[in-house]
């Protein structure tokens, strides 16, 4: 950051960390622990799309990749687009395979960003689920290299307590992100 940056206001902004994701098998482990939930099998990530050759091509490698790994058991990779026009790669591994499922997400960031399509990847999910068939999702913010739980109830309303309670839950296994304000909600993201 140089003199006039600093002297305006500007700040640098956080770079994303993807390595940050490798902590998910072992936040999974404090949430089963403490509050009982557990990994569907199921993550996601959100990006928004461009048009033209090269991210074609990006994403042809990408669902080349995954779907050429023969451990892989169940539906292929798939890409679907949400009702506000992002684009979406989900991936299924049996709930077991929590490392595998994070290793294809850390494989789709780290694909689109080498392809230079950092500036479209929004987030990457993980779902998970309890007893009760709660839903809560670990939220992974690209651009601000943290993470946040959002727990969606019907209606489009959120289980603000259960949020609070799963970050308080996984803050040593992961870097939080503290504005509330960036806790999106993700109404309809597949796999949730």
């Amino acid at each position: 950051m140089g003199f006039w940056d600093s002297l305006l206001g500007r700040s640098k902004p956080v770079q994303p960390d993807l390595d940050q994701l490798f902590g998910l098998p072992s936040a999974a482990v404090t949430l089963q622990a403490a509050i009982g939930f557990t990994p569907t099998g199921t993550g996601s990530v959100c990006f928004s799309s461009t048009e033209g050759g090269a991210f074609s091509q990006i994403r042809r490698e990408v669902r080349d990749l995954l779907d050429a790994d023969s451990e892989r058991a169940g539906a292929p990779v798939e890409f679907s687009r949400d009702g506000y026009g992002y684009s979406w790669l989900v991936s299924r591994r049996s709930p077991e395979e929590l490392p595998a499922l994070v290793g294809d997400l850390h494989a789709v960031n780290t694909s689109l960003q080498d392809g230079g399509f950092g500036a479209q990847l929004l987030c990457s999910l993980v779902s998970f689920r309890d007893a009760e068939l709660r839903s809560l999702a670990l939220v992974y913010l690209y651009k601000r290299g943290t993470f946040y739980p959002f727990a969606p109830l019907p209606g489009q309303t959120r289980d603000n307590p259960l949020e609070l309670q799963a970050s308080a839950v996984i803050k040593d296994d992961l870097r939080i992100e503290q504005d509330l304000s960036r806790w999106f909600p993700l109404w309809g993201a597949p796999g949730l």
